[in-house]
């Protein structure tokens, strides 16, 4: 058993298949998942995991080049949007066309996260 890292055997499987420019969003337990892409649900409860959580996990893990946020999450949940104030080539664009772009995803991992607008579509980078 990996003693470190990420331990959930269906969220490490789907990461070590991402390549250079797909798509990983991690979404809170009100976005519709799209049907297409592989999903990994982490949701136990209410806020856990948290999308913060969640999000430090996965950025320990992938070379982000590009990131998509909701612009509404700079109003609606500034803390969400601070953790991702520092991200790579960070865009906003409305909420409805974020849930468009989800479609792209290869990979949806859920969280328990409760709060409005806690989803971000990450693009895999490469670490060379």
């Amino acid at each position: 058993m990996k003693k470190s890292g990420i331990l959930n055997r269906h969220l490490a499987g789907a990461l070590a298949e991402l390549g250079h420019g797909d798509g990983v969003l991690i979404c809170d337990v009100g976005m519709p998942i799209p049907p297409g892409p592989r999903v990994v649900d982490l949701a136990f409860r209410a806020g856990v995991p948290s999308f913060a959580e969640v999000l430090e996990g996965l950025l320990d893990e992938l070379v982000v080049e590009g990131a998509t946020a909701a612009e509404e999450i700079r109003e609606a949940n500034p803390e969400a949007a601070r953790l991702l104030a520092g991200l790579p080539g960070l865009t906003h664009v409305p909420h409805e066309r974020l849930k468009e772009l989800t479609a792209s995803a290869r990979l949806v991992v859920r969280t328990g996260e409760a709060r409005p607008y806690a989803n971000v579509l990450l693009r895999c980078g490469v670490f060379f």
